[in-house]
C-alpha cells in the first residue's frame, strides 16, 4: 500500500504519529527514544519510523515545512494508513512574554494561510487542537515537571517577509507563537475527525532576536518529544 508521498506497507503506522518537520529529528526521535524502531517510508527523503515506547506502538515521520505539505502527509496518514492521532513537535518564534526553551501547547492557531478556508466556505474557521490531547499534555507535563504554558499560537505562510507591524497584531491578541504547520493541521484533524496538537519548542524570540544555541535546540527537542510520547501514552490505544 503506498500513496503518492508516503511508501510503507499496510499497518505500518500506529494510531498516533509525532510529526517533526525535519524528517532528521524523526530519525533522532525514533533512534533515542523509541524502542526497537524500525523504518518505514523513505519516499523523498521523508523518514518515517515505527516503534515503541514503554510498551506502546508510535510513529515518527517527518512531515515538512509549511502548511502545504504538512496537509499532504497528514491526509494520507489519515486517510490511507488509518492514524489517528497527529502530534506536531516542533520549534517556534517566541512573542511577548515567553521565555527562550520554554514549551508551548497550541490551544489555537490562528492564520495568515488560506488552507482552512478553501476547506470552509471562504469562512473563519476556529482551528483548535484536540481538548483530549491538550488535557493529557498539560497532565504529562506537571507530572514530569516540564514547565509548558498552554496558549494561542500563529501559523504563517511567510517565514521571511511578514506584514508591517503584525507583531503588535499578535502581542494584542495574546498570541505567543508563530510557526508554520499547526492551523492547517487543526483544521484538517477536525475535518477529517481525528486528534491533533502542537507542542512547540520557543527556539527564537521574534521581539529580542534572540536564539537557542544548537545543544540547547538539541535538549529542548527531547523534551518535548518526551511530552508528545507521554501525552500518546494517555490515550486510548
Amino acid at each position: 500500500m503506498s500513496t503518492p508521498h508516503i511508501d510503507a506497507a499496510p499497518g505500518a503506522f500506529a494510531d498516533t504519529v509525532l510529526l517533526p518537520g525535519d524528517p532528521l529529528r524523526a530519525r533522532h526521535i525514533a533512534t533515542t527514544l523509541l524502542d526497537a524502531a524500525v523504518p518505514v517510508t523513505a519516499r523523498r527523503n521523508m523518514l518515517g519510523y515505527t516503534g515503541h515506547y514503554r510498551g506502546r506502538r508510535v510513529s515518527v515521520m517527518g512531515s515538512g515545512m509549511g502548511i502545504p505539505s504538512c496537509a499532504i502527509y497528514a491526509t494520507e496518514l489519515v486517510r490511507v494508513y488509518g492514524v489517528r492521532r497527529l502530534i506536531r513537535v516542533g520549534t517556534c518564534g517566541g512573542v511577548g512574554a515567553v521565555r527562550l526553551g520554554e514549551l508551548l501547547l497550541a490551544q489555537s492557531a490562528s492564520t495568515d494561510s488560506r488552507f482552512n478556508r478553501l476547506a470552509f466556505g471562504d469562512m473563519d474557521l476556529a482551528a483548535c487542537a484536540d481538548f483530549g490531547l491538550l488535557r493529557a499534555s498539560v497532565d504529562a507535563a506537571h507530572r514530569l515537571g516540564i514547565p509548558a504554558r498552554v496558549a494561542p499560537i500563529f501559523s504563517t505562510d511567510s517565514f521571511y517577509a511578514g506584514t508591517t507591524g503584525w507583531l503588535d497584531w499578535l502581542r494584542r491578541h495574546r498570541i505567543a507563537g508563530v510557526e508554520m504547520e499547526a492551523a492547517g493541521l487543526y483544521g484538517l484533524a477536525m475535518r477529517e475527525g481525528v486528534q491533533a496538537l502542537a507542542i512547540l519548542t520557543v527556539s527564537d524570540h521574534l521581539d529580542n532576536d534572540t536564539h537557542l544555541s544548537a545543544a540547547e535546540r538539541e535538549q529542548d527537542l527531547g523534551r518535548m518529544a518526551q511530552l508528545a510520547l507521554e501525552c500518546a501514552l494517555s490515550t486510548p490505544a
